[in-house]
C-alpha cells in the first residue's frame, strides 16, 4: 500500500509511537500537571488516531477492490436503492470522501445521473457513522493485541489479501491505542476548571457546531472528530448535550474535501459538491433548534454516554436521509439551475480532452472511470468512422460528411481519424501516469487492459487511415461500379459491423457481460457471412463473360474492401475480448 511504502517510514512509527507511549506515563509533578508530557500525550495519541483512521480507511479500499465501483455504478438507478448502496459502499471503504469522488467520476462519465449521485451522497453520510458506532466499543485495552495481529499479517504475510487486511487491524489497533492515550492523558484535566469550561461552552449549539466544523475542516475527516469526541466522553471530560453540537458541525466540516475537491474540476464534480453541502448543511439547521429533546430521546437509547454519542451520529444522518430522499430531484434541479451546463465546442477540427481529470490521478478507481469515459467516446468517433466507410463505393450516395454538411467526405473522415490519434496519445499517457500511483492488483490489470484497447482503437484507426484513401483513390480511377449484388453485400456486411462498433460503444455505457458475449457472437457470424460473399463472388465471376482489365480492377477493389471490413472485424473481436476481462476484475 502507497500508505505504508512511501508515506510513512519505519523511523516515523516509531517516533509517533514513542510519543503516544510517553503520556501512559503521564501524571501531575509537584507543581500541577506538566505541560510537555500533556502535550506529547495529547498529540501523540491524537496522531496516531488520525494515522490509524486512515490506514484502516485505505487498507479497506484496497481491500475492497474495485467492487465498491461496480456496485455504485449497477445498483444506483432507484433512489432509494442508492442511498443503501451508499452506505454500504462507505461502510466497507470508511471514507464518505472516497465515495464522493468515485461518484464526480461516474457523474462526469454519464455512467450515473446526477439525481441518482444525491441519493449516494445521503448514503454515504450513513455510512461514516459505522466508525463511531466501532469506536463506542470499550476495546482500548485490546489495541495492543490488534497492534501486534496487525503488524504480522501486513509485515510477513505473503498474500495481498492477508497483508491489506493486516494494515485494517493494524489500523483499528493504532486508533484504539490512539483512544486510550488520549483518554489518560486528558484524566489529570478533569479538575482543571479552565478545561471544564471550554467544555461546557459546547453545549451552546452554535459554538460547538462551530467548533466541530473548524477542527473537522482540519483533519478532512468527520470519522475523527466523532471518535475524539466518544474518546472525551468516555473520560467523563463531555457531556452528551456537548458532543451533539460537536458532531453536527463534523458534518459541515467534512465537507470541505469535496469542495476542494471541486474548486479545478468539471462542472459536474461543483454539482456534488454543492449538493453534499447543501445536504449537510440543511440537516444541521433542522436538527441545531431541538437539540435538547434530540438528547433526551438519544440517551434512552443506552447507558453509555459514547453510545449516545455514537447513536446520535447515526440517528442524526438517518433521519436526515430520510427527509431529503423525496426531495432529491427538486434539489437536483435547482443545483442544475444555479450550475448549468457550459456550451462544449465539439468542432472535430479541434480535438479536446473532456474526461481526463488531471486531479483524479491519485485516485485509481476514479481515474480509471474517467479514462473509461474518454475511450468511450473515441469509441464513438470510431462509430461514425466505421459508418462512412463503405459510402463512397455506393451508388448514389452522399459524399458530404455525416455532420458537418459544409465538408466533404473525405475531409471530415480526415479530421475524425486525427481526432481519434490524438486522444487515443492523451488517453494512454494519463493511464501510464495513473499506472504509477499505488494500485491493487485488480486495478493494475484493469488499467493495462485499458492501454490494450486504446492500443487496438489506435491500430484500427492506422489501418483505416492507410487503406481508405488509397481505396477511395483507385475507386476514382475506375469507371466502373461493383455490381447491384456486390453492393448489397457491402452494405449488408457493412451494418453487421457498425451495430458491433455500437455495441462497444453501449458497453461503455452500462458493463453488460450479455453485450460482449453476442459481439463474439457476431464476429463469428460475420466472419462465416464473409466467407460466404467473397464464394458467391468468385462464383458469380467464373459464370460472368467479362474478362477485361477493368473488371479485374474492379475485383480487386472489392476484394480489398472487403479485407479492410474483415480486419475491422478481427478489432472489434480483440477490443471485446479486452473488455471482457475488465468486467471479471470488477465482479
Amino acid at each position: 500500500m502507497k500508505l505504508f511504502r512511501n508515506q510513512v517510514s519505519v523511523p516515523k512509527m516509531a517516533l509517533l509511537f514513542i510519543l503516544a507511549s510517553s503520556s501512559l506515563f503521564a501524571g501531575s509533578d509537584d507543581n500541577g500537571i506538566s505541560f510537555f508530557l500533556l502535550f506529547t500525550g495529547l498529540f501523540g495519541g491524537m496522531g496516531m488516531f488520525l494515522y490509524g483512521m486512515e490506514m484502516m480507511s485505505d487498507g479497506m479500499k484496497v481491500t475492497a477492490g474495485n467492487s465498491m465501483r461496480t456496485i455504485l455504478e449497477k445498483l444506483t438507478s432507484n433512489k432509494y436503492l442508492a442511498v443503501l448502496v451508499g452506505a454500504f459502499v462507505t461502510m466497507v471503504i470508511q471514507s464518505s470522501s472516497a465515495t464522493t469522488v468515485m461518484l464526480v467520476s461516474f457523474v462526469n462519465s454519464g455512467l450515473l445521473a446526477f439525481s441518482q449521485a444525491l441519493g449516494v451522497i445521503l448514503g454515504s453520510n450513513i455510512g461514516s457513522t459505522v466508525t463511531a458506532q466501532i469506536v463506542a466499543f470499550k476495546v482500548t485495552d485490546y489495541a495492543l493485541l490488534l497492534i501486534a495481529a496487525g503488524s504480522l499479517m501486513s509485515l510477513f504475510s505473503k498474500k495481498d489479501t492477508v497483508k491489506n487486511l493486516g494494515f485494517v487491524i493494524l489500523g483499528f489497533g493504532l486508533l484504539f491505542y490512539g483512544m486510550k492515550v488520549m483518554s489518560e492523558t486528558m484524566k489529570p484535566l478533569r479538575a482543571d476548571p479552565a478545561f471544564n469550561s471550554i467544555l461546557t461552552s459546547f453545549e451552546n449549539p452554535f459554538l460547538g457546531i462551530l467548533a466541530g466544523a473548524i477542527f473537522t475542516a482540519l483533519v478532512q475527516s468527520s470519522s475523527a472528530t466523532t471518535g475524539i469526541v466518544i474518546t472525551l466522553a468516555s473520560g467523563g471530560s463531555i457531556t452528551l448535550e456537548a458532543g451533539i453540537p460537536l458532531i453536527f458541525g463534523a458534518n459541515i466540516g467534512t465537507c470541505i474535501t469535496a469542495l476542494l475537491a471541486g474548486l479545478n474540476a468539471s462542472r459536474d464534480a461543483k454539482r456534488v459538491a454543492v449538493a453534499h453541502v447543501t445536504f449537510n448543511l440543511l440537516g444541521v439547521l433542522l436538527f441545531c433548534f431541538w437539540i435538547p429533546t434530540f438528547a433526551d430521546f438519544v440517551s434512552q437509547t443506552s447507558q453509555n454516554i459514547p453510545r449516545q454519542i455514537a447513536n446520535a451520529h447515526t440517528f442524526f444522518n438517518i433521519l436526515a436521509s430520510i427527509v431529503f430522499i423525496p426531495f432529491t430531484g427538486f434539489i437536483a434541479k435547482a443545483i442544475i439551475h444555479y450550475f448549468p451546463d457550459k456550451e462544449i465546442d465539439r468542432n472535430i477540427e479541434k480535438p479536446a480532452v473532456l474526461h481526463l481529470d488531471e486531479s483524479l490521478i491519485g485516485q485509481p478507481e476514479a481515474a480509471i472511470n474517467s479514462a473509461q469515459a474518454e475511450i468511450k467516446g473515441v469509441v464513438g468517433l470510431t462509430e461514425r468512422v466505421v459508418g462512412t466507410l463503405v459510402r463512397p463505393f455506393i451508388n448514389g450516395k452522399n459524399l458530404a460528411d455525416i455532420e458537418d454538411s459544409d465538408l466533404d467526405l473525405m475531409s471530415g473522415m480526415n479530421q475524425r481519424i486525427e481526432k481519434i490519434g490524438f486522444l487515443n496519445q492523451k488517453i494512454s499517457e494519463y493511464l501510464i501516469t495513473t499506472s504509477k500511483s499505488d494500485l491493487s492488483s485488480n486495478q493494475s490489470k484493469e488499467l493495462f487492459t485499458l492501454v490494450s484497447i486504446v492500443n487496438y482503437l489506435g491500430s484500427m484507426n492506422d489501418l483505416i487511415k492507410l487503406r481508405f484513401v488509397s481505396l477511395v483513390s483507385k475507386k476514382e480511377g475506375i469507371n466502373e461500379e461493383f455490381s447491384e449484388v456486390d453492393q448489397q453485400e457491402i452494405v449488408d456486411y457493412h451494418k453487421r459491423l457498425l451495430k458491433q462498433v455500437k455495441r462497444l460503444d453501449k458497453f461503455f455505457v452500462k458493463f453488460d457481460k450479455q453485450k460482449m458475449e453476442k459481439i463474439f457472437s457476431k464476429v463469428k457470424e460475420n466472419k462465416d457471412i464473409e466467407n460466404k460473399y467473397k464464394l458467391n463472388r468468385i462464383d458469380r465471376i467464373k459464370s460472368s463473360s467479362d474478362g477485361n482489365d477493368k473488371s479485374s480492377e474492379i475485383n480487386q477493389l472489392h476484394s480489398q474492401l472487403m479485407d479492410v471490413l474483415k480486419q475491422v472485424n478481427i478489432f472489434i473481436n480483440l477490443i471485446a475480448d479486452a473488455l471482457i476481462d475488465i468486467e471479471s476484475e470488477q465482479l
